[in-house]
């Protein structure tokens, strides 16, 4: 029973954050809409941020599981937008709300994430571990800017167009950085 009203508070509380932002989103809005009383939700969240957290943590752990190898940049761009562009108005109110911080962090941890793993599925061949590190970072963060940019520009379908035309001509470029990393030892 506990892990069903967890759930229904969890998706009362995204069904809210798509038609209005989190700072107009109260306790009492959340338990009206999911049919509980004040003390369930405070029996499983301490407050909103709280729900918000544990919300985007498991929303990226489940993208991880979802991706255990990612074999091109599409696909690392694909997992990182992916609850955004389930979700737009959602990630568009989270993103505009001083817990941005916490989606921050965890779009972070999923851009490495999906690096890290693409790195280690596309290429096997052996390179220099800091070069590997270097190239890691120089792709997530990218990665991040990208998906910050779009969030900036209101989420624009055009921009999406314009990452999937990046990926396209970034295609090969991983390949052609360690080739280098090779040659600079």
């Amino acid at each position: 029973m506990a892990n069903f009203t967890a759930k229904a508070i969890k998706e009362s509380f995204i069904k809210l954050l798509n038609e209005k932002p989190l700072n107009k989103i109260s306790v009492k809005d959340i338990v009206e809409d999911c049919g509980i009383n004040r003390n369930s939700f405070y029996y499983h969240f301490q407050d909103i941020p709280a729900l918000l957290e544990e919300i985007i943590v498991e929303h990226t752990a489940a993208i991880i599981e979802q991706y255990p190898a990612v074999n091109s940049l599409d696909e690392c761009f694909h997992a990182a937008f992916s609850f955004a562009l389930q979700n737009k108005k959602a990630a568009f109110h989270i993103y505009h709300s001083i817990n941005r911080d916490v989606f921050e962090k965890e779009l972070m941890k999923l851009c490495d994430y999906t690096v890290c793993t693409y790195l280690k599925t596309a290429f096997t061949e052996p390179i220099n571990e800091a070069d590997r590190l270097i190239l890691q970072r120089f792709i997530k963060c990218a990665c991040f800017g990208l998906i910050i940019e779009w969030l900036n520009s209101g989420m624009d379908d055009e921009a999406i167009h314009d990452l999937l035309r990046i990926t396209a001509l970034c295609k090969g470029m991983s390949q052609e950085l360690i080739e280098r990393s090779k040659h600079l030892q």
